[in-house]
């Protein structure tokens, strides 16, 4: 019996040694640090040495009700690019929840637009244009901005309306926020959040 125990030690030994300790495998299923880190935000003024976000030349938020009463939706607007005057900017409304409800690309050229309205020469120097459009920048979202009624509670949907149907539901509803915002030189834009499609629709479009 003796001799059967000392012969059966050996082999217990080995399975010991090949069966895999629960701390490797725990170790070996966690991810690295640098795995589970967040990554950086898409929308950021901070540049970044050797990430391509790093090309992020200035970032307007401003939280308003829009979507969903008592629940502020995130209006963003983002500008990219190498240089202020030719970049790229997108507009981007986002939900309380975290969803993106519409989004919009715009170029530098539609804010810089309008500058020859307040231009006192013939022509503007890049620093007077750099201003220009940052200062259309810091004013897209401004108060002025936003107004109800979303579309009047009488007459008919322009014809640039592109859901008409959401547009008679807009009318029953007093409460609706719209929002207008300037492209180009004096192209208003508007839209409004549709309870009927449960999502943005573009009211109209004037002056464009």
């Amino acid at each position: 019996m003796m001799r059967a125990t000392l012969l059966l030690a050996p082999l217990l030994l080995t399975a010991a040694c090949s069966s895999p300790s629960p701390t490797s495998e725990q170790t070996s299923a966690t991810p690295s640090t640098a795995a589970t880190s967040p990554a950086e935000p898409m929308d950021t003024t901070r540049a970044l040495s050797i990430d391509a976000q790093a090309d992020t030349l200035k970032v307007v938020r401003r939280r308003h009700e829009f979507s969903t009463p008592g629940q502020p939706d995130l209006f963003m607007l983002a500008l990219r690019g190498t240089d202020v005057t030719t970049g790229e900017a997108t507009f981007t409304i986002t939900s309380a929840t975290g969803i993106v409800i519409f989004r919009e690309v715009l170029q530098a050229a539609d804010l810089e637009a309008s500058l020859v309205y307040s231009m006192t020469g013939p022509t503007a120097s890049k620093q007077e244009r750099e201003a220009f459009i940052r200062k259309r920048m810091d004013a897209f979202f401004e108060d002025k901005q936003f107004s109800k009624p979303a579309v009047a509670a009488s007459g008919q949907a322009p014809a640039d309306a592109t859901d008409k149907a959401a547009w008679q539901d807009l009318q029953k509803r007093p409460d609706a926020l719209r929002f207008t915002y300037l492209v180009g030189k004096e192209e208003q834009r508007r839209i409004a959040w549709s309870p009927l499609r449960k999502q943005v629709i573009r009211l109209s479009s004037t002056g464009g």
